[in-house]
């Protein structure tokens, strides 16, 4: 099923008046589905958790086009990713609406420190309290994730007059240490995380631990199968990626979904054309 951040990317392509070529990638053909070489694809293991919080991310010009996106993964685990692309000149009436849609309370997630003081907030409601004191229904999180380069993050912070109001949720980097394995780009600061690593810390401070957990592990096995892709080795699949995977979902999570000898085909996989995982 194309999810949200698929469908952005699928937009832009559309776009493009030459074929985007991934720095430092492998030039091979990707599935589609995890944009992963066939032989190393994902879609047979992708998660299923249902979480009462969303993620809305804000998307710079090219980031959906990277294989090395987080912002994909997120959109793989919690169904209720949004996903828009970003302008300095205009802004995504879809997103406006989204914005104004009484049934979330939405926070920017960015540095307190780029904010005026009475915006910042350290927590988000917990997304299993339901009811308020009065017994009316409480608003979902929904949280606002600046996808891009550390510039371009800062670009979209700063110029994105529908984010002004909105409160600005500001995280600890120590507390997101069990989040942060991030291995396929490197910032120069401690409390500069992926997209991913970011979401996963939001669900947590929202109560969605098992979401949390599943995309921390998520992250780690498509790191682990990017890099050996990129660099022609094998999935080691009772390597430390693996073994994290199946502690977070149990043995089920994998049972039948490892290459095998004979030359099936994957049911899950979008392309039709990459042995099951």
């Amino acid at each position: 099923m194309l999810h949200a951040v698929s469908r952005l990317r699928a937009a832009r392509l559309a776009l493009s008046t030459k074929p985007f070529l991934a720095r430092g990638g492998f030039k091979r053909e990707r599935c589609e589905g995890c944009r992963l070489l066939p032989s190393h694809c994902l879609c047979a293991l992708r998660p299923a958790t249902p979480t009462r919080a969303g993620v809305c991310l804000l998307m710079a010009d090219i980031e959906p086009l990277k294989p090395s996106n987080t912002g994909w993964l997120v959109a793989d685990v919690v169904a209720d990713t949004f996903a828009f692309g970003w302008a300095r000149t205009a802004t995504d009436p879809a997103l406006l609406r989204l914005l104004s849609d009484p049934q979330w309370q939405a926070h920017v997630v960015f540095p307190g420190e780029y904010a005026a003081p009475g915006r910042v907030v350290r927590t988000a409601l917990p997304a299993d309290a339901v009811c308020s004191a009065g017994g009316l229904p409480r608003k979902r999180p929904l949280f606002i994730l600046l996808d891009g380069t550390w510039a371009e993050a800062r670009k979209m912070f700063s110029r994105s007059p529908c984010l002004d109001a909105l409160p600005v949720l500001s995280l600890q980097p120590a507390e997101a240490s069990e989040y942060t394995q991030y291995k396929l780009r490197r910032s120069n600061r401690d409390d500069h995380f992926c997209t991913s690593e970011v979401a996963a810390q939001c669900l947590h401070l929202a109560g969605e631990h098992t979401a949390a957990m599943t995309l921390a592990a998520w992250l780690d096995v498509f790191t682990h199968h990017y890099l050996q892709a990129r660099n022609q080795l094998p999935v080691a699949w009772d390597g430390a990626a693996h073994r994290r995977w199946r502690e977070v979902n149990g043995p089920a999570g994998e049972a039948g979904r490892r290459p095998q000898l004979a030359p099936t085909l994957s049911t899950s996989c979008t392309t039709g054309t990459c042995p099951t995982c």
